[in-house]
């Protein structure tokens, strides 16, 4: 009857908590006392109530009387029982109150309430640190005392909790537990099943309260708002650069060492990080699934297909904040901002040039160290540069892959065209900065500048004598020589059109 009346007539003198049972009032009147009146005959361990005592005999003798009637999984408690066969059912009994999350057991339900009340009444005596949870302050304790009470009996590696000595023992006996219920992968740890099933459901539980982005991982929300808070918690200990996320800290620090320690097992070639040796792998292998829809290419990966896709759908949807350029990937986004910021990361050990981007500084090391990577198959001539090497194949093949969209005029190299087709538009993007002359050429503007600042860079090595272009220096070069060669259309014109010199 009081199930239906909610009456409690037993309550505890020390909390005031009631109950319906004296039974109930006495088992949590023990947890005052801390007394422990049953004790374990193998381990001595106590506790105090019997059923949990019998429930910790089973660790002893191994025994799993409660199975799956869905899979061949054993249980040493009924409610361990209960909670898996959830798993098969999605059922989620537990709902919260606050934010109306459903849970598939009421343990996880009572952890996630207390991220709403934040209730953390249990306090560390060394540290004053305080847990909401008795478990999680008997484990913190330990990384006081420093005791590691569960012990791998393979290798003898010892664990503060029992779930880490769990998930160890997995790596020695390979076990993945955790089966997708739609499709055929495993998984050694709950965590990792949990965060893949969003993968099939395409849930996002996580929201940023600053911009209501959603993510299906919690680790993800956590990065994204410091892009918010601006918060760089990670610092590189040689530069005092810091970074929002622990794994670019790790591949900068990287850049100090120039440790290489992924190395790919076809060619001997050496990469920073796992990712770069996966991509690097698929270079090796014929293999391209990823076939565009627009053209005929091919890729050996879903996401440079993605980017690809972007030539034709024309999106750019990563905007520069300082000047509006916007760009179809980040990383080149990224490598732009620098040219505002002035920031060259990159610095090279031998003579402390500093370069924006990672490739240049590999292709500068290369001029300290004289490798040349890159072989022609037809003359065997060796390239520092991949492009290089591209580039100099056409010679051999004739190929001109650019073609212009105004004229029949074909190009060998991309920057060719970009720069002829400007003839046919009449623009100039290159403009002087002291008096505002554009040009449609970046190297017609850098000579212009010399202009202004007299720089003369190229130097005779026979008299010394400097000049702001280089052909200007080759064609004193001949005086030296004596050579008379004409290679510009300018000579020959003069050369061919008499003409007199009129003295008054």
């Amino acid at each position: 009857m009081r199930i239906h009346t909610g009456e409690k007539p037993y309550q505890c003198s020390e909390c005031q908590k009631s109950f319906r049972v004296k039974a109930s009032l006495y088992q949590h009147a023990l947890t005052h006392s801390m007394e422990k009146p049953y004790q374990c005959a193998e381990c001595q361990k106590r506790f105090n109530q019997k059923c949990y005592l019998t429930e910790h005999m089973r660790i002893h003798s191994g025994e799993k009387p409660y199975q799956c009637s869905e899979c061949p999984k054993y249980f040493k408690l009924k409610s361990l029982l209960t909670a898996h066969v959830r798993f098969h059912t999605g059922e989620k009994p537990y709902q919260c109150s606050e934010c109306q999350r459903c849970f598939s057991d009421k343990m996880r339900l009572t952890k996630h309430t207390r991220t709403h009340t934040w209730v953390k009444r249990y306090r560390c005596t060394e540290c004053d640190k305080c847990f909401s949870e008795k478990s999680s302050l008997t484990q913190h304790i330990r990384t006081h005392t420093g005791e590691k009470p569960y012990q791998c009996s393979e290798c003898q590696k010892c664990f503060i909790q029992k779930s880490s000595l769990t998930r160890h023992i997995r790596t020695h006996t390979g076990e993945k537990p955790y089966q997708c219920p739609e499709c055929p992968k495993d998984f050694k740890l709950k965590s990792h099943i949990t965060e893949h099933v969003r993968v099939h459901t395409g849930e996002k539980p996580y929201q940023c309260s600053e911009c209501q982005t959603c993510f299906s991982l919690k680790s993800s929300l956590t990065r994204h708002i410091r892009i918010h808070t601006g918060e760089k918690p990670y610092q590189c200990s040689e530069c005092q650069k810091s970074f929002r996320v622990k794994a670019s800290l790790y591949q900068h620090a990287l850049t100090h060492s120039m440790e290489k320690p992924y190395q790919c097992a076809e060619c001997q070639k050496r990469f920073c990080n796992k990712p770069s040796l996966s991509r690097h792998a698929l270079t090796h292998s014929v293999e391209q699934p990823y076939q565009c829809a627009e053209c005929p290419k091919s890729f050996n990966q879903k996401c440079h297909l993605t980017e690809h896709m972007r030539i034709h759908t024309g999106e750019k949807r990563y905007r520069c904040t300082e000047c509006d350029k916007c760009f179809s990937e980040k990383s080149s986004l990224t490598q732009h901002i620098r040219t505002h910021t002035g920031e060259k990361p990159y610095q090279c050990s031998e003579c402390q040039k500093c370069f924006r981007v990672k490739i240049r500084l590999t292709q500068h090391i290369r001029t300290h160290t004289g490798e040349k990577p890159y072989q022609c198959s037809e003359c065997q001539k060796c390239f520092i540069q991949k492009s290089c090497l591209t580039r100099h194949i056409r010679t051999h093949t004739g190929e001109k892959p650019y073609q212009c969209p105004e004229c029949p005029k074909d190009f060998k190299l991309k920057s060719h065209i970009t720069e002829h087709v400007r003839f046919h538009t009449g623009e100039k993007p290159y403009q002087c900065s002291e008096c505002q002359t554009c040009f449609s050429l970046k190297s017609s503007l850098t000579r212009h500048i010399r202009i202004h600042t007299g720089e003369k860079p190229y130097q005779c090595s026979e008299c010394q004598k400097c000049f702001s272009i280089k052909s200007s220096l080759t064609l004193h070069t001949r005086t030296h020589t004596g050579e008379k060669t004409y290679h510009t259309i300018s000579e020959i014109r003069i050369k061919e059109i008499p003409y007199k010199i009129q003295i008054d």
